[in-house]
């Protein structure tokens, strides 16, 4: 019979070489990830029968962005997931619908290596599909709540008070500025390339300098747009297929400066207006 494979994440390198040894000791063939990076070159190029990852990673939420990339990648293995925080109640939802087993740090391997046994000798496992949907889809159904996170995001900054404008005035570039968004994560392109031109972008940095706004503005619109979509997504992660998180959030981010970018040109070819010596 042959060995079980098996993916071992940790950011501490003292904890990761431990259980790597306990872990062979208990005939398992083990391969080690230090970061999520790692892991997930792993997970997309080798095939593996069980995963004991940390929920905690350096970033808010790479456990289990590494729990989904293996679900995707490898359907059948064991996810096993460690917190060293017995309190898991903002990741709880979406980790029942992706992980097999969770214990708590510092682990007792006895009843890893059971779970991760008992799991495996059922037989053929059913690959995973839980009942979840694009981030795309998600962030559509809530435009009406990303607009309102947006506003909400400005007022506090207060830099729109700079102008007389009407709540629809403010809010007026955000259904454009969502389609195109929408476009980019449901038709990828190349980071870093700006292949989508924006005309809405340009229009609406004209429209500020005209409104009287200075340039910073559209800074910090930009800032509150990507606050709200990255809030949006948290919290629904019940929600939403997590092998897509790392690529959709990259896209978002590298779509939100693009649209920034076009708008302070927009801005820059409009007409000068004067501003108010405050």
């Amino acid at each position: 019979m042959a060995p079980v494979r098996l993916l071992l994440v940790d950011d501490d390198e003292a904890v990761l070489s431990g259980l790597k040894v306990i872990l062979e000791a208990q005939e398992f063939e083990v391969a080690t990830a230090p970061s999520v990076v790692e892991a997930l070159r792993l997970i997309t190029s080798e095939n593996f029968d069980a995963l004991i990852c940390d929920l905690h990673m350096p970033g808010a939420g790479d456990g289990l962005i590494v729990v989904g990339a293996m679900r995707h990648a490898n359907p059948r293995a064991v996810t096993i997931v460690l917190s060293a925080n017995p309190d898991m109640a903002k990741a709880t939802a979406a980790m029942l619908r992706e992980t097999d087993e969770i214990f708590v740090k510092p682990p007792k391997i006895a009843p890893i290596v059971e779970a991760i046994r008992q799991r495996l000798s059922q037989g053929e496992r059913l690959p995973r599909f839980p009942s979840v949907e694009s981030i795309a889809t998600v962030l559509e159904r809530e435009r009406p709540a990303i607009t309102h996170a947006w506003l909400k995001k400005m007022t506090e900054i207060g830099s729109l008070a700079a102008a007389p404008l009407s709540a629809r005035e403010q809010t007026e570039h955000l259904p454009e500025a969502l389609d195109e968004i929408l476009y980019r994560l449901r038709y990828p392109q190349p980071l870093g390339l700006m292949t989508l031109f924006s005309m809405a972008s340009l229009q609406h940095g004209a429209r500020r300098r005209r409104q009287g706004l200075r340039s910073t503005v559209l800074v910090e619109e930009a800032r509150a747009l990507q606050v709200a979509l990255f809030q949006t997504i948290e919290e629904r992660m019940d929600q939403i297929d997590l092998g897509q998180l790392p690529s959709t959030l990259m896209a978002i981010a590298d779509e939100v400066n693009a649209q920034l970018l076009q708008s302070l040109a927009g801005y820059e070819n409009e007409k000068p207006v004067g501003f108010s010596a405050d």
